[in-house]
């Protein structure tokens, strides 16, 4: 998994509440056995019109100015609905690296950190200020220092941000699941010896 140590980053809004995993990918498109390329599909119903082709342009993500955006504002509750791990992947693979809201749903708030992306909650007054000043600024990008744990503004401000120490480490240092793991191999090798695996 890649290291996340900071990100000066574009930044997408998507303005609605409990924005849910079948929304961020819809169910017939799980049928990949790889994590990769699903980013065609992120949004799918609101991304595109009703050919499957046609971008919608009544859909704020779709306008030229955030294309290549790596930072998405969301809403209160996103990720909510059912644990599909295929919600960060698509949001990872179109290029997301880092999402701001007031509150995630508790599983796909695990599953991203498991798959190298920083969700970062803020109170509900900041985010709605990030609206706004998204909105008004075209191009506007925020800085996100992971081990300071502050975002920094175009008007250089900084917003400060708390994170589990333990989720800090993970993305600090690229571990994901099976990183975790392998910080034991000496011990591993150590038990398999002791026991004739080896």
């Amino acid at each position: 998994m890649e290291k996340f140590i900071t990100l000066k980053g574009l930044v997408a809004p998507l303005e609605a509440l409990n924005v849910d995993t079948d929304q961020i990918i819809p169910k017939q498109f799980l049928k990949r056995i790889e994590r990769t390329g699903y980013g065609q599909f992120l949004f799918y119903d609101w991304r595109y019109l009703g050919d499957g082709k046609t971008l919608n342009p009544d859909f704020e993500l779709n306008a030229p100015r955030y294309r290549g955006a790596s930072i998405l504002l969301a809403k209160d509750n996103f990720g909510c609905g059912s644990s599909r791990e295929h919600a960060p992947w698509a949001l990872h693979d179109y290029g997301f690296r880092a999402i701001l809201a007031p509150s995630f749903a508790d599983i796909f708030y695990n599953n991203c950190f498991n798959n190298g992306m920083l969700l970062i909650r803020l109170p509900g007054e900041t985010i709605d200020r990030l609206f706004e000043e998204v909105r008004a600024k075209e191009g506007y990008q925020l800085t996100i220092d992971l081990p300071k744990q502050t975002i920094a503004r175009p008007d250089g401000s900084t917003l400060a941000f708390d994170l589990a120490p333990f989720l800090k480490e993970r993305l600090l240092n690229g571990w994901d699941q099976i990183g975790l793991t392998l910080r034991h191999e000496d011990r591993i090798a150590a038990y398999e010896k002791a026991r004739g695996l080896a």
